[in-house]
């Protein structure tokens, strides 16, 4: 089923479909039909890859990376409390 409407096309966008018109040689109709589905259509997003790059082996036993964060922590607070005071 067709519907009729009217619609009020600004210039830059006639010019776009005028220039489809005269290339595609189909209709007004079927190529503001075609520009409207490929504007709402959903998009597909490219997958998104990630590249890695090997940073050797660690120097400090990661099985205790938490208490390691919390002694780096704790000995920075311990000297900036000594140095302000």
């Amino acid at each position: 089923m067709d519907i009729r409407t009217t619609i009020t096309l600004e210039p830059d966008v006639y010019s776009l479909i005028q220039r489809r018109l005269e290339t595609s040689g189909t209709s007004l109709k079927s190529v503001v039909n075609e520009a409207i589905r490929a504007g709402l259509a959903p998009r597909q997003r490219a997958t998104f890859h990630t590249r890695t790059a090997s940073m050797g082996r660690p120097i400090v036993n990661l099985d205790h990376a938490l208490r390691l964060a919390g002694e780096l922590d704790d000995a920075t607070t311990t000297h900036l409390l000594e140095v302000n005071g």
